[in-house]
């Protein structure tokens, strides 16, 4: 695992994910950046979230879960695992944990808790930033043997390599109207989803269906067989559809890069070249 970059500088939606009017679903972990807001309930294996984030709906996690300091969740909460809230934690629902509890001060839960294991209330340091300390600890010290065991504790090795996480930025907003963020967004393939997607740069995998419209400051790209329910549209950047995409809106590019099959239903305003892309069934 690469420590170089920040892990929540992208937008990432993984293979399979899907979001729905009321629940956003994927087969891996979740993680939400500090001061985010999701809109939907998430359901996924781990989810962590960072100080002040805020959750529309119920979070199930089928391992642990881990709530930084005046997070909102106004829903129930049920975690597979072991729980973590920090302090003045917020849940409009139930909280259930199969496993232990470690819960801050001033937390609010309006309608209960279960924990099956051990229930320890205190002021812990917040989780994120703990983490984060003493992983870079481990790092300035060359224990990277004991770095790799920590994120293997905290994440199920074998499934880490299968699926990747699903990433909400610090300070982006992810609900069925719109996926804001000032970062990347990249879409992985076979997603469905609902909301207009905003981000500095669009990378959307193999059939997928997006249920809104593209817009970026930079470039766009459409895996094959993908169609976008809206209009796709970019300020300064230049756009590729793969094969059989259909944008059944309008286009708005710089240079744009056709496949073969590809489609728009709009109309197209492109302020540099157009290129398409033939197969030889074409030529023939």
């Amino acid at each position: 695992m690469a420590f170089s970059r920040d892990p929540l500088d992208e937008l990432v939606v993984p293979d399979g994910t899907e979001a729905s009017e009321h629940d956003l679903v994927t087969g891996g972990d979740v993680l939400v950046g500090g001061r985010a807001t999701v809109e939907f309930g998430v359901r996924g294996r781990n989810v962590v979230a960072g100080e002040g984030a805020r959750f529309g709906g119920a979070i199930e996690a089928e391992g642990d879960c881990r709530l930084d300091m005046w997070c909102d969740v106004a829903d129930n909460v049920l975690v597979g695992q072991d729980a973590y809230l920090g302090e003045r934690v917020h849940v409009g629902g139930q909280l259930k944990v199969a496993g232990d509890l470690d819960i801050g001060d001033d937390v609010d839960i309006e309608q209960g808790f279960e924990a099956n294991g051990w229930i320890v209330i205190r002021n812990p340091m917040p989780t994120i930033v703990f983490l984060f300390v003493y992983l870079k600890h481990l790092l300035l010290i060359g224990e990277e043997d004991a770095a790799q065991r920590l994120i293997s504790e905290l994440v199920d090795e074998e499934e880490e390599i299968e699926t990747e996480p699903l990433v909400v930025p610090a300070n982006a907003t992810v609900s069925d109207d719109a996926w804001r963020v000032s970062t990347p967004a990249r879409i992985g393939d076979d997603c469905r989803l609902h909301g207009n997607v905003r981000a500095e740069t669009i990378a959307v995998g193999a059939d997928c269906n997006v249920f809104g419209s593209l817009r970026a400051r930079g470039d766009v790209s459409v895996g094959p067989g993908t169609r976008i329910h809206g209009d796709l549209t970019t300020r300064s950047g230049d756009v590729v559809l793969g094969e059989n995409v259909r944008v059944l809106g309008d286009l708005s590019c710089d240079d744009l890069e056709l496949g073969p099959g590809a489609e728009v239903d709009g109309s197209i305003r492109a302020g540099g070249e157009i290129s398409m892309e033939t197969t030889e069934r074409d030529l023939e």
